[in-house]
């Protein structure tokens, strides 16, 4: 277990890195591109092609899924807010579904819509807190939200569901939760959990959240799941995924609380080499222990690389195994929620 693998969510923010220093433009994407429904703004879902999943019914329930950065253009003139055709985007998106969202296909049906993303290569908006969420705040969010209109209204079929989410994908849940889910009540009622890795929840947004919840152990359901992965060598450093006030919950033991679950807990980080184009799993992977005043889980592993310091996440960084360290151990959580969701009726 020696050898180090970088996961394909690394390469993806590897290249943010590398073009930090190049121009962009200050054009948006928007209007009728291909796919956008016609006058309303956000993108058509009920064209089969802006699904990334839209799979046949085999599972009792559902997960909703939003993936992380997947555009990122360094050129000049690079829109900053992608079309939902753009072939980088989609091909990124389908890698990292791989890489994420099939963990949630053993207890789940899945379903994943693409969406026009910012284009985090463009260093106005890598660099500004503010312009990404004004940014992600528009076209991004008004397309997920027509993709849950359209889930709901044709797809969902009134089964349970978990929405499920990384990086920028999370911060436009956090925008889910608190209004769309706030919204629609008689759909919120109906979640199992939200898993929102890799982009802080924090105590002020569930105080400002009253509708929401923070797990507190493995089968409790109706509940906000989240954390940010770090080493020890994050402590004191910015990270600008993890926010003043964090709270995180350890993917190994599901403690809210610092009880270190070492790594014989690890049921298996599940990670793409990406020499073969194969994914490897390896059981006991990482230990866990949650910073409790930082509001991460800090690690030890030696299967895969923090992320270079350049790219912002600080220089002990997990932020690309917070699914792939914990992966098998997110599969059996989201079996084990689905079954507290709907307990087997006992005998008389």
């Amino acid at each position: 277990m020696g050898k180090k693998i970088l996961s394909q969510i690394t390469v993806i923010m590897l290249i943010c890195v590398l073009i930090t220093g190049c121009g962009a433009s200050q054009t948006t994407g928007g209007g009728d591109t291909s796919g956008t429904a016609s006058g309303s703004g956000a993108s058509d879902y009920s064209n089969d092609s802006n699904w990334l999943a839209k799979p046949d019914i085999t599972k009792t329930a559902d997960t909703f899924y939003i993936y992380p950065t997947a555009y990122t253009d360094p050129s000049e003139d690079a829109a900053q807010v992608c079309d939902i055709d753009n072939e980088q985007m989609r091909s990124q998106a389908d890698l990292t579904y791989d890489t994420q969202a099939s963990a949630y296909e053993k207890a789940t049906n899945v379903f994943a819509p693409y969406y026009r993303q910012i284009n985090m290569a463009d260093p106005d908006i890598s660099g500004s807190a503010e312009k990404r969420d004004e940014l992600l705040q528009a076209t991004p969010k008004s397309d997920i939200y027509a993709a849950l209109d359209y889930y709901f209204e044709n797809l969902n079929n009134g089964r349970p569901f978990f929405l499920a989410s990384h990086s920028q994908g999370s911060q436009l849940m956090t925008y889910v939760l608190s209004e769309y889910m706030k919204e629609h009540q008689e759909y919120y009622e109906r979640m199992i959990a939200a898993y929102v890795l890799g982009y802080s929840i924090t105590d002020d947004y569930l105080d400002e959240n009253s509708h929401l919840k923070f797990a507190e152990k493995e089968d409790d359901t109706g509940v906000v799941i989240s954390w940010n992965t770090e080493g020890e060598g994050n402590a004191n450093a910015d990270n600008f995924v993890v926010l003043e006030g964090a709270i995180s919950i350890n993917p190994l033991n599901w403690s809210r609380d610092d009880t270190y679950a070492g790594k014989e807990e690890c049921l298996g980080a599940r990670i793409r080499n990406d020499d073969t184009g194969e994914f490897e799993v390896f059981p006991e992977a990482a230990d866990a222990q949650l910073n409790t005043e930082r509001g991460v889980v800090v690690t030890h592993t030696d299967v895969l690389e923090p992320l270079d310091e350049a790219l912002g996440f600080g220089p002990d960084s997990y932020h690309g195994g917070d699914y792939t360290l914990w992966y098998t151990n997110i599969q059996e959580n989201a079996v084990k929620r689905v079954k507290a969701w709907a307990p087997a009726p006992t005998s008389d």
